[in-house]
């Protein structure tokens, strides 16, 4: 299950990644204007982000509630009851990895945060081009 998740959050992480690139690919191969890519690539990014966060925090859950984890424990023994000894340590880091703010606040920051990999892909593409047409 474990292995799974991981495989998942990588596979979502590199989509986001990867879909700026493919996107003025895209717009180059079919003689569209490069400057629609900010508007496009903006609303699909933020889509794009906020179902991975999603996944990543629903997934955290599913984790949690297969390894035996009681999230409606008052108590340290009512939440850790049911929780395997050998699981514990890896139960405790998912716990701290969902606490604090929540998932749609992590979407919006991690939208925030990959709007200046946009404008370096842009103009990265750019430079390459102008590079390459002289």
């Amino acid at each position: 299950m474990q292995i799974l998740h991981t495989i998942i959050n990588f596979f979502f992480l590199g989509v986001i990644i990867v879909f700026p690139i493919l996107l003025l690919r895209f717009l180059k191969k079919y003689k569209k204007n490069s400057y629609l890519f900010f508007p496009v690539s903006l609303f699909l990014l933020g889509v794009l982000i906020f179902i991975a966060v999603w996944w990543f925090h629903t997934s955290d859950m599913m984790l949690l509630e297969y390894y035996g984890y009681n999230i409606d424990g008052m108590s340290e023994p009512e939440r850790y009851g049911n929780v395997v000894q050998e699981n514990l340590e890896n139960v405790r880091s998912i716990e701290m990895s969902i606490m604090g703010i929540g998932w749609p606040l992590k979407a919006i920051f991690g939208y925030i945060i990959f709007i200046p990999y946009l404008l370096i892909v842009f103009l990265g593409d750019k430079l390459i081009t102008s590079k390459v047409h002289k």
